[in-house]
C-alpha cells in the first residue's frame, strides 16, 4: 500500500524541488480517479539530486520490478546517470522523472505548475491545461479516459 503523504512529505522536508503530476495531480484538481504510485518531475540540479538521495535513502529505495538482488547502488550518481526511476519505497510507489511526454524537464514545467495541496502535503501541482496534454501525448489508453474528465472539470471550472 503506498503511502502518498508519506511520500509528499519526504520529498517535501527533504528540500526536493519536484512537481506533481499524474494521478494525484488529477486528484488535486479534483478528478476521481485511482492512482496506485506517486509520480513526480524533479530538477536535476546537483544539489536537487543530493536531497533525493538523502531523503529517500532510510526509505530502502529499489528499481519497481527489477529481480530481487540486483546491484542498485542508490547516490546521485546513479540518478545522475538516469532520468526516469520507478521505484518501489518502504513508503510505497514513487515515479522520479527527470522529463515527460508532452511537457519536458521540471524548468519547463515550472511556469505552468501552481501552488496545491495534496495528502495534506503543500507543493507545485501541475496545472490543469498542462497534465492534460502530458496525458495525451503518454497516449496510454488510462491517460486518454482520465482526459475526457480533465476536460470536463475545465469545462465546469469555464477555462474549456
Amino acid at each position: 500500500m503506498t503511502d502518498y503523504a508519506g511520500l509528499l512529505r519526504t520529498l517535501s522536508e527533504g528540500g526536493v524541488e519536484f512537481i506533481v503530476i499524474g494521478g494525484l495531480a488529477a486528484v488535486a484538481h479534483g478528478a476521481g480517479r485511482a492512482t496506485f504510485d506517486v509520480d513526480v518531475v524533479y530538477r536535476r540540479n546537483p544539489e536537487n539530486l543530493r536531497r533525493i538521495v538523502e531523503a529517500f535513502g532510510p526509505h530502502r529505495p529499489y528499481p519497481r520490478g527489477a529481480p530481487q538482488g540486483l546491484p542498485f547502488l542508490w547516490d546521485t550518481e546513479t540518478l545522475r546517470r538516469g532520468l526516469n526511476f520507478t521505484l518501489a519505497t518502504s513508503l510505497g510507489d514513487i515515479d522520479l522523472l527527470g522529463e515527460i511526454a508532452g511537457g519536458g524537464h521540471y524548468e519547463d514545467l515550472a511556469a505552468h505548475a501552481q501552488p496545491g495541496t495534496v495528502q495534506g502535503v503543500s507543493c507545485q501541482v501541475l496545472g490543469l491545461r498542462k497534465l492534460i496534454e502530458a496525458k495525451r501525448a503518454a497516449g496510454r489508453p488510462k491517460d486518454f479516459e482520465a482526459i475526457a474528465e480533465l476536460e470536463a472539470i475545465l469545462e465546469e471550472k469555464g477555462e474549456l
